[in-house]
């Protein structure tokens, strides 16, 4: 145990620096990431098949694919076609693969509205796509909070694949540490704690969240 926090000590300051960069890292994918399920998730309950088809062929190909292979097609295949930097890269393998996941969140959320409230808007003169922002998507986002909440979480322990293609962020620190003094077990245990002290403060704003809409309702 004093071993465990004398390395605490002595890298945590790299360990910080790999915090911040997971943390940057996991708002970037995900902020994307929700602006590729919105967009897929409108494609699939469009009710047009072309458009249907590919939503699905995209969230076929997510679900079917492990993410470090979608995040080194990703990186090797964009580095061939233009220069991007290491993180935009990574950021862009996470939204991808969390943007398929969000997507049937959000389409299971629209779908759980009841089909009288787009009926009710159109009566009043508005169009299917002012329906759906005004009077759809704000009921369809307060439903799917739990679940998009549990998915940015997922999207948190997802970036550490991310080390993979070389960026320092919490793991690849820890594997740099590791692989420099012999003592992988005590690195990755650091690791860890750094992993679940943001699972729990990310799990306590999603319940504050929800509570707070409970409320309201």
């Amino acid at each position: 145990m004093s071993h465990l926090i004398e390395v605490f000590i002595d890298t945590y300051d790299l360990f910080l620096n790999g915090l911040w960069i997971t943390l940057k890292l996991s708002a970037a994918s995900l902020f994307i990431a929700f602006f590729i399920g919105l967009f897929f998730a409108i494609l699939k309950i469009s009710n047009i098949k072309i458009l249907e088809w590919i939503a699905d062929a995209y969230i076929w190909l997510v679900r079917g694919t492990p993410l470090i292979v979608q995040i080194f097609v990703l990186y090797y295949g964009l580095v061939e076609i233009v220069l991007i930097p290491m993180f935009w890269a990574g950021a862009a393998g996470l939204a991808f693969h969390s943007g398929a996941y969000i997507a049937e969140i959000i389409r299971g959320a629209i779908q759980s509205i009841d089909k009288g409230q787009m009926e009710a808007g159109r009566s009043l003169g508005m169009t299917t796509g002012k329906t759906m922002k005004r009077i759809i998507l704000p009921q369809a986002f307060r439903r799917a909070v739990p679940s998009l909440g549990n998915q940015f979480i997922i999207g948190i322990k997802d970036s550490s694949l991310v080390s993979f293609i070389g960026l320092q962020e919490i793991f690849g620190v820890a594997s740099s540490g590791g692989s420099n003094n012999f003592d992988y077990l005590t690195y990755y245990f650091i690791a860890a704690i750094y992993y679940l002290v943001i699972v729990l403060a990310l799990t306590l704003i999603v319940n504050y969240i929800e509570n707070r809409m409970a409320k309201s309702d």
